[in-house]
């Protein structure tokens, strides 16, 4: 589920997500996620060498006991794998700043890792860097669902719609996903939420000592962020939201994956602009003389592949046409996979060519990755029941925008989860400090910039938007907009915040 360029920061890709406690009211939440956390014991952390693949240098990892459930703190307990990298240069440090993934499903551990050195460089040492892996990821309890290979297929899991829009196979595979999660998951599964990853986050600056923790979240990880400062305001310090969706909590999930459809839409233009540059031609994958060509081309190749896959260098695993929608989505999120999707499209319009999948779409997710991911978005909001009404809602969805086809709103398995969520949704507020920097791209293909000014509004006069006009998902560092950066740098490693939002030109 994650994927790096050399990012410094960036983001902990969720390609599933580009699909994300228990018992208090959304109207009660800011007391009841300090209370329960505070009364049960601060335990000590085992610090030793990361043996994680991909672990920075010095980066140290420990095991952090939490409650399995936050009302009941002297309860069952459960293990997150939690890291740190110390100040490079302890003269200057002034705190502590935690990394907080992307997903559902991004590990804290690896993303610290790949950003930390990163960010000890930009920050000049401002900071002891910590992450964690949330509940249901890498270093952190799991859980499993015990689902087939066959259904933890990206392809599958994302629920897209058959040729012509059938969602018989959707609503069968997501029934026995459901079934499956319900029956082998257990409280440990029904314990990943948003909420309680906010709760696991304090829950080690307790563990640390710390008063007060600074913040770089990214993608889904905004959201985690801003639910952290809706229920820890007073433990909050310099807090930076990048790539933000709409935290309506009436959808959360379920509005972030219908957002992606028109957000592939507006991101689309790019690609095209960069597959009929003249450039191309040279390397082979140049699609189209006219940027007007691209889409009728792809969209003309999804529906071939539709009625009749290709086969691939992959056994038993064919070129679909929803492969290629997937693939696509995959390719939106940085301009570095334009490449990738281009020599695709190549390989399967080339009768003599056996095209290669992106390893995402060749080989199913592991089952602990399928259940965390599942979990989250289940167990973080209701979902509609009907059947017909998701019908309906990929129909209407097809015509508005064929390049999606329809994924975005088709069913999915927490439509058959038989418990309700234990807890409502919190709602983002302006309450607290008014201590966030949000940066956004207006081109983003997961989390879209009209979600990101809903994000935005809720947080009212505690957060500045810096929009930075680009393509692609994750801007700090990491889409080469010097002013965008600046802004962020600038803004944790001295404070200083624009006065208003403000708007960072190519």
């Amino acid at each position: 589920m994650t994927t790096y360029r050399t990012r410094g920061i960036a983001l902990a890709l969720s390609l599933a997500a580009a699909s994300t406690a228990l018992t208090a009211t959304a109207s009660a939440l800011p007391s009841a996620g300090a209370r329960p956390a505070g009364t049960a014991p601060v335990p000590t952390l085992d610090w030793k060498p990361c043996t994680t693949e991909g672990a920075a240098e010095g980066q140290e990892c420990a095991s952090l006991p939490v409650p399995l459930d936050y009302a009941r703190p002297n309860g069952p307990s459960i293990t997150v794998g939690v890291s740190r990298l110390r100040s490079d240069h302890p003269d200057r440090r002034r705190g502590t700043l935690v990394v907080i993934p992307g997903g559902p499903g991004g590990s804290g551990i690896q993303q610290l890792g790949a950003a930390g050195p990163v960010l000890h460089q930009q920050l000049g040492g401002a900071y002891d860097l910590i992450s964690l892996d949330p509940r249901g990821v890498g270093a952190s309890t799991t859980a499993s669902c015990g689902l087939s290979r066959d259904d933890r297929m990206m392809v599958n899991l994302r629920s897209w719609p058959g040729p012509g829009g059938d969602i018989s196979e959707n609503t069968t595979t997501s029934r026995r996903v459901a079934e499956a999660c319900e029956r082998n998951g257990g409280p440990v599964l029904r314990s990943f939420t948003s909420a309680n990853e906010a709760r696991d986050i304090d829950r080690f600056r307790q563990a640390l000592g710390e008063r007060r923790l600074s913040a770089y979240s990214v993608s889904y990880g905004t959201y985690v962020a801003a639910v952290y400062a809706q229920l820890f305001p007073q433990h909050t310090d310099r807090w930076v939201l990048d790539s933000s969706g709409d935290p309506d909590p009436s959808r959360v999930e379920r509005g972030w994956l219908a957002n992606m459809a028109p957000a592939a839409d507006i991101r689309f233009p790019d690609f095209a602009a960069w597959a009929s540059d003249p450039a191309r031609q040279a390397e082979g994958l140049r699609l189209a003389r006219r940027a007007s060509d691209v889409r009728p081309l792809v969209l003309a190749l999804a529906a071939e592949l539709d009625a009749k896959p290709k086969k691939t260098t992959t056994d038993g695993v064919p070129l679909t046409g929803n492969q290629l929608r997937q693939a696509l989505q995959m390719a939106l999120y940085s301009d570095a996979s334009f490449p990738m999707l281009a020599r695709l499209v190549q390989q399967a319009r080339d009768p003599r060519a056996t095209p290669v999948l992106p390893p995402p779409l060749a080989a199913p997710m592991s089952d602990e990755d399928a259940a965390a991911t599942v979990a989250v978005i289940c167990n973080d909001v209701a979902w509609p029941k009907s059947v017909d009404g998701y019908r309906r809602a990929v129909a209407a969805d097809r015509v508005a925008h064929p390049l999606t086809a329809g994924g975005p709103v088709s069913i999915v398995p927490c439509a058959f989860f038989k418990d309700r969520p234990a807890e409502k949704p919190v709602r983002i507020t302006g309450r607290g400090p008014s201590n966030i920097l949000m940066i956004q791209g207006l081109r983003d293909p997961s989390t879209p910039y009209f979600g990101a000014l809903k994000m935005r509004a809720a947080l009212g006069d505690r957060a500045r938007l810096v929009t930075v006009n680009r393509g692609g998902h994750g801007m700090y560092l990491d889409n080469g907009n010097a002013c965008g950066d600046r802004a962020v740098t600038t803004f944790l490693a001295t404070g200083e915040r624009p006065a208003r939002d403000a708007y960072c030109a190519s």
